[in-house]
């Protein structure tokens, strides 16, 4: 679908692509280097308020993304070539698949120190997005999307869900949300962009709830780029999710954060009271938390900074409240400061407007950028 009209200017539309990735990179950086320390940890070591800005990790650098961004990169970089080869050859449906080879390309980057020959005619190791050596770098991938893609089959295409999936079928780790974003950027409805980001949540992690968390993500963004609120955005997603047969452990997890943000005065106590963040539905209702309780754009470096400072996993929470701030805000009103100091920034920001560029109408990409394999 090509249709963009719901989304405003086209000055608007691409501010809020770049941010919601570029936001869901600065989360991401943020919460790298504190991500398996627990708060008690994170205030011996940073102050009583946790982290106020980018920290070095074990290796003193600081800046740094994880697998959430790499994930995510790979996920819009497959669903660009999705549109492009739906619109030079007249057919759709290949986009689980696409996503899928595009994870595959993720796959090398833990496996390999640069990139690795393309051998024949095989349809992974293509493109350019594989081709950026600082991608090349292992940092803590979750173990459900390394065997999942190592050995997982394609999930069945359609619009109805086959729960739970083919690979993993116990797994809903946060691996499915954190690499999500991308599929509410698409310009498309809410129930498409929820059925899609669940699908190829499937390819990783089996359990109904790690689809759910992800297509719920999928939808939010989806209504924060028409211009929702973010609680009004939430509550038509939780309507979305509610007509899904086992959706009661993701809507329990967003209908405890938008509770929760009702009572006012943030704290990282409150955020834990959500849990960890280590699976899916608890790493979705901590960002939602965090951009609900500070949903002002002035309030985005203190949203950024709640989402992360907590004893789970600060950077899965991080890069999903940054994808939430950036598809709300714009990339406008990500802090400077950090935004400058993120790792892989221009990539982003090219990927994010090609992605625009695709959606807005076909283009004739440079030979090898997005191959229609």
């Amino acid at each position: 679908m090509r249709g963009t009209a719901s989304w405003g200017s086209g000055v608007a539309r691409r501010s809020r692509v770049r941010g919601a990735l570029l936001g869901g990179a600065i989360g991401d950086a943020l919460g790298n280097p504190v991500e398996f320390l627990s708060l008690d940890g994170i205030r011996r070591t940073h102050g009583e308020r946790g982290v106020r800005g980018f920290v070095a990790d074990a290796d003193g650098v600081s800046g740094r993304i994880t697998d959430d961004t790499q994930m995510t990169l790979f996920t819009v970089e497959g669903l660009i070539r999705a549109r492009s080869r739906a619109a030079a050859k007249g057919i759709g449906g290949a986009e689980t698949e696409t996503v899928r080879h595009a994870y595959l390309r993720w796959l090398d980057t833990q496996n390999h120190p640069s990139p690795p020959p393309r051998a024949g005619d095989d349809p992974v190791r293509t493109g350019w997005l594989r081709q950026q050596p600082w991608l090349y770098a292992r940092r803590a991938p979750g173990n459900a999307c390394l065997t999942g893609l190592a050995s997982g089959p394609t999930p069945a295409p359609g619009v109805e869900l086959v729960l739970p999936g083919p690979v993993n079928p116990h797994s809903k780790g946060c691996g499915t949300v954190m690499r999500s974003a991308p599929f509410g950027l698409l310009g498309s409805d809410a129930v498409e962009a929820f059925s899609l980001a669940a699908r190829c949540a499937l390819i990783t992690h089996g359990h109904p709830t790690g689809a759910y968390a992800a297509g719920a993500l999928a939808a939010i963004v989806t209504h924060l780029l028409e211009g929702d609120s973010p609680e009004g955005a939430v509550l038509r997603a939780m309507d979305l999710l509610s007509r899904r047969r086992g959706h009661e452990e993701t809507t329990a997890a967003l209908r405890a954060a938008v509770d929760l943000a009702h009572l006012g005065r943030p704290s990282a106590e409150r955020v834990e009271s959500l849990g960890a963040g280590w699976v899916a539905e608890e790493a979705l209702a901590i960002a939602v938390y965090c951009v609900l309780v500070l949903p002002g754009a002035e309030d985005v470096a203190e949203a950024l900074l709640l989402s992360v400072n907590h004893s789970g996993d600060s950077d899965s929470t991080g890069s999903v409240c940054g994808n939430l701030l950036g598809a709300h805000h714009g990339d406008v009103r990500l802090p400077a400061a950090w935004l400058a100091r993120t790792e892989g920034r221009s990539v982003i920001a090219e990927i994010a407007d090609d992605l625009s560029m695709e959606l807005e109408q076909p283009v004739a990409w440079p030979a090898g950028r997005y191959p229609h394999h």
